[in-house]
């Protein structure tokens, strides 16, 4: 996302852009207070700890040069996130009626994980969330506790399933052109002018 920025920033006032966030478990069976992150890393994909431990490295080296803090940490643990992507289902735009309520939710999710060591299964620390985003917190967890999002967001996951998109993060531009997988801002930059170019020709 802090990629995506920057090749937004490019534009200028040439675009308009609006982000919807969509919901995409990479771990949807796991259970109520979670995993540890090396075991899982390492029962989910193979690794070796010695591996896992660069690709932390990495990120966090990557992360300080975008301007955010990644704190991996010893027992560090990995949790369910299907109430965080309800609470974002509910801050969609769309919804909202404020573009940027869905983005400043996400990050607020992602601080509190990737940054503050907080367990984002937990009501409190997801409510405090929604509350540090600028959103109404009584109504977003009134919501989610009545069960009234679970049935939307599972809907969701499944159309973006039936597109065969399989990991994040997914870049879609105007419904159509799509890019996978972390890409530098040159490329994203590439990609929106692109799409600009069929807009403007489609005019």
């Amino acid at each position: 996302y802090k990629r995506l920025q920057q090749a937004m920033a490019a534009f200028g006032d040439q675009a308009r852009f609006e982000i919807h966030w969509q919901p995409f478990e990479l771990n949807p069976g796991l259970m109520p207070g979670g995993q540890d992150l090396r075991e899982h890393i390492a029962q989910k994909y193979g690794a070796p700890p010695e591996a896992s431990a660069g690709v932390r490295q990495q990120l966090t080296t990557l992360g300080n040069e975008l301007g955010f803090h990644f704190d991996y940490f010893e027992g560090m643990r990995i949790y369910n996130t299907f109430a965080a992507h309800q609470l974002l289902y509910w801050a969609r735009p769309e919804a909202s009626g404020d573009p940027d309520s869905q983005t400043a939710l996400k990050m607020q999710l992602f601080t509190a994980f990737f940054s503050e060591r907080k367990n984002i299964e937990d009501r409190k620390v997801l409510a405090d969330c929604v509350a540090a985003a600028g959103l109404n917190a009584g109504a977003a967890m009134a919501a989610l506790e009545s069960g009234e999002l679970e049935k939307a967001v599972r809907e969701e996951q499944s159309n973006w399933l039936d597109l065969y998109i399989s990991g994040v993060p997914t870049f879609l531009f105007n419904g159509k052109n799509m890019l996978t997988g972390a890409q530098e801002p040159a490329v994203l930059k590439q990609a929106i002018a692109t799409t600009l170019d069929e807009i403007n020709a489609a005019a």
